[in-house]
């Protein structure tokens, strides 16, 4: 056979090959788009958002004079700065008193789409959500809203910025204005994937082992529980649906409400960044997410995953994060 000849038939090989690539990443890109959507480009409620009132939320989100003693403020637990994506990479945060929470510190990124916040849900929105740690006594120990209001209201710079975020109220300096403030900073705090490409029609954005992952976490059920813009933070699920979790002793959302019914049962997490958000699970006990991904296999699915299985869905969930922050060092 010809040298020539030889060239031609490896030339045709290829288009052949990348012809069959393309057609399986169409295929992919309609089969995903059933399950999930890119990301919207505003939180909710950020419509009605002015920049005072978001510049007033960024000053109260990192200033630790929201607590008892001066030490903690929503920023200690939920970072941003070093380009980390929103939560410490603690299994559980301390708190003021240097006391450590009862559960892992989930991210604050793109919170403001998920349907209730905490791991029990006990938050209806990110304004309940930001309310309740300055006062809990183990995070900022403030003993009482009143405290926390008296405390600002002593604070020049506090009152001219409530006025210009609160234009209209006579007396700005509230606890809800607060908590309004901080929720309406956290509806600017949403991240951008290179998923969110692919699902825009950009069929280069993800690797081929990564859509072998995306395929896989569609064919293995995960969208059960971890669909939509978020791929999850949509529905409450038992944790341990075929085998138990290991540790029982948190209740989750029992603890809340009381019912038998809720026993083990917590808010599915949202999956945005999830490579980035070391460790996992509600009590941070997780430090390997190919475990993570083996036990939910088990627990949730009731599927023992192959290793290159486990590989290729890691692939698929580094492709979730912040094009930003996946690239950090």
């Amino acid at each position: 056979m010809s040298r020539s000849i030889r060239l031609t038939l490896l030339l045709c090989a290829g288009l052949i090959a990348g012809n069959a690539f393309a057609d399986n990443t169409d295929r992919l890109l309609r089969k995903a788009s059933r399950y999930f959507s890119p990301l919207p480009a505003q939180m909710p409620g950020s419509e009605s958002d002015t920049p005072a009132l978001v510049e007033l939320g960024k000053k109260l989100y990192s200033d630790p004079r929201l607590s008892i003693n001066d030490t903690q403020s929503c920023a200690s637990c939920h970072p941003l700065d070093n380009r980390r994506a929103g939560m410490d990479n603690l299994p559980r945060s301390p708190g003021a008193a240097g006391k450590l929470g009862n559960r892992n510190t989930p991210t604050v990124l793109n919170a403001g789409w998920q349907f209730a916040l905490f791991w029990d849900g006990r938050a209806k929105d990110l304004a309940d959500q930001a309310g309740q740690p300055i006062l809990n006594p183990i995070e900022m120990g403030m003993p009482d809203q009143q405290t926390v209001i008296d405390k600002l209201a002593g604070l020049e710079a506090y009152q001219s910025s409530f006025r210009e975020a609160f234009p209209e109220s006579e007396n700005p300096v509230t606890y809800a204005n607060l908590t309004n403030a901080i929720a309406a900073f956290e509806r600017t705090l949403h991240s951008e994937s290179r998923f969110d490409d692919f699902l825009r029609g950009d069929k280069t954005a993800l690797t081929t082992q990564e859509q072998n992952g995306l395929n896989l976490f569609i064919r293995t059920n995960c969208v059960r529980c971890h669909d939509g813009p978020l791929l999850g933070g949509t529905l409450y699920e038992k944790l341990g649906a075929y085998a138990p979790f290991p540790n029982g002793q948190d209740l989750g959302r029992y603890e809340v409400t009381g019912k038998e019914e809720d026993r083990m049962v917590f808010k599915v997490a949202s999956l945005r960044n999830v490579a980035l958000t070391a460790p996992w699970f509600h009590d941070g006990s997780a430090t390997s997410l190919a475990d993570v991904v083996g036990l939910m296999g088990r627990m949730q699915l009731d599927a023992e995953l192959k290793k290159e299985e486990v590989a290729d869905i890691l692939a698929f969930l580094g492709s979730l994060s912040d094009k930003v922050l996946e690239q950090r060092p």
